[in-house]
This record gives structure tokens, sequence and C-alpha cells, in this order.
């Protein structure tokens, strides 16, 4: 195999298609069809699903991908060390986050000492932020949960509780704490399987052998919160969250205590990468300003 094979490959797989690649790599298509057709004859392999309009990922193809990705992420970091000394990082940072709450002041730290960095925030469930982290789709994951494996680093970035969520006017406004023991009497509203908020809410409910079911089940947050604002039953979230929603109330329980340990995970063979160190002092320097 030869680097502008792999290199062919590699962009058509992160830009989604052979004309695009070509863009990016500012080559003929022809050309970059050729170098991926001669990568796949040299192995006996197909990597790619020629479609109409789209190409797809073989299961090798993405197996390669993943492998190609760290590749020329270790290219760019042998280009950042003989560039140490620069003082301004640039480039793209993706955030993927079950809630970007508890970093956006790093956010904002970050921007301020790289104002050349594009930053990327998504939201999704714990798996769904795994699998990417894993595939190279993102540098930076916040997840609602004290999560533990060999190829991750993880920073701690404290505790908030899980309240219920309801319209404001569901309950009288002279009701400001709620029984979780009580919530079988009231339709829920639970998020889809893989989110942390919805695991917590079953996990304690089974502790305490209270038969739970949802009355609604809807995917992603703003989803449930559409559903919340509508009147059709308690949802759950946790404190931080909840944001600013004036259709909205968040009630404490005040039989149990059931929260979110938020953390911040990146791979740990990625933790040289620049832009990852870069956005880790942020996160540093901000719980330094909360915590004088």
């Amino acid at each position: 195999m030869r680097y502008t094979q792999l290199r062919a490959f590699h962009h058509v797989a992160l830009h989604g298609g052979f004309s695009r690649a070509a863009r990016a790599l500012n080559i003929s298509q022809p050309s970059v069809s050729d170098q991926v057709r001669q990568l796949e004859q040299a192995h006996d392999v197909l990597l790619f699903y020629r479609e109409a309009r789209q190409v797809r990922m073989t299961a090798a193809g993405e197996a390669l991908f993943r492998l190609t990705s760290e590749m020329f992420e270790v290219e760019e970091r042998i280009g950042a060390l003989f560039n140490e000394n620069r003082a301004v990082l640039s480039g793209t940072l993706r955030i993927m986050a079950d809630s970007a709450m508890h970093v956006t002041d790093a956010v904002r730290r970050f921007r301020e000492a790289n104002p050349d960095v594009f930053v990327t925030i998504q939201t999704g469930n714990t798996e769904d932020l795994l699998r990417r982290l894993r595939n190279y789709e993102a540098e930076i994951g916040v997840v609602g949960s004290a999560i533990s494996a060999p190829d991750l680093d993880r920073v701690d970035l404290g505790r908030t509780p899980i309240l219920a969520l309801v319209a404001n006017d569901f309950f009288p406004r002279s009701v400001t704490t709620l029984r979780f023991g009580d919530l079988g009497t009231y339709p829920l509203i639970y998020r889809e399987e893989g989110s942390r908020t919805r695991s917590k809410v079953v996990e304690e409910a089974a502790r305490l052998k209270l038969a739970l079911s949802p009355s609604i089940e809807v995917e992603g947050r703003e989803a449930m919160r559409e559903v919340v604002a509508s009147g059709a039953g308690i949802g759950f979230i946790s404190e931080a969250e909840f944001g600013h929603d004036r259709r909205l109330r968040a009630i404490p329980f005040t039989d149990v205590d059931i929260g979110m340990s938020e953390s911040l995970i990146t791979l740990s063979v990625r933790r040289d990468v620049p832009l990852i160190r870069g956005f880790l002092k942020a996160v540093q320097v901000s719980a330094r300003s909360d915590h004088p």
C-alpha cells in the first residue's frame, strides 16, 4: 500500500464522496478514484459501496477508517511538535455532550485563547457519545456518569441532582417538592434507552421496589422537553441541564437522592492532541475560578 492511496481513501471516507475528497486534496476526481481502486485491488477488499449519488463504507472500510484516522492524527501531532511554540491553535474541536452546561465556561475560555479554532457541540446519549469518541468523530465527550474504561481518560466535573420536570401548570404553584415514591400515580415521560437520566430513574425505582413505567417514550432531550411542556406528564432532567424555559418547572424529590456525576472523557491515545490538551487546560482554569 502507498501513502497516497491511504490518503485518498481517508478523504473519501471523511468527506463522504469522491468529488468532495478530490476538492479537499486539490486533485482530480479520477485520480482519487484510481488511488482507492488500486488499494482495493492490491488487498482484494471492497472498501466502499458505490451507489448512484453516494458512497458508503463497507465493514472493512469502517475498520480501515478508524486506523487511518489515528494515522493522520499522528501526522498532525508530528507537525504540531515541530511548531510547538505556536501561540494559537487552529482547526476544529468537536464536543459531544449529553449536556453542555458543565463546559460552557470552558468553551468560552478556550475560544478566547484560541480564536482560530472552530468549536462544534452536539448532543446525544452516552452510547452515541462513546461510539463517536472511539470512531474519531469527536475529541471531547461530556457524560452524566462516572464512566471508567481502559481506553478513556476522565475528568470529574461534579455532581448534580436529578429533578422532576413538569409543565408550569401541571401542579399548583404551592407544590414545590415531590416524593419519588408517588411517581406511580402520574403519567411518566422517559427518554430513549441509553439515556443515563432514564437509567438512574429506573435503577432508583428498582432499589425501592417501585413499579414505574412510562406512558410516553421520546427520542432526545429536546423532544422530552416539548412533550412535558404540553402537560402530558412528568419527565426527568439533571439540574445542570434545566436551563431557562418559562414553560417548565424543575421540582426536587424529598425522599431520594439521585444525581448525575458529570465527567469529561477523551480517548487516552489522543491525550497529546494539541486541541484536546488546550481544552483540558481551559477546563482546569474554569474549575479553579469556580472554587477560588
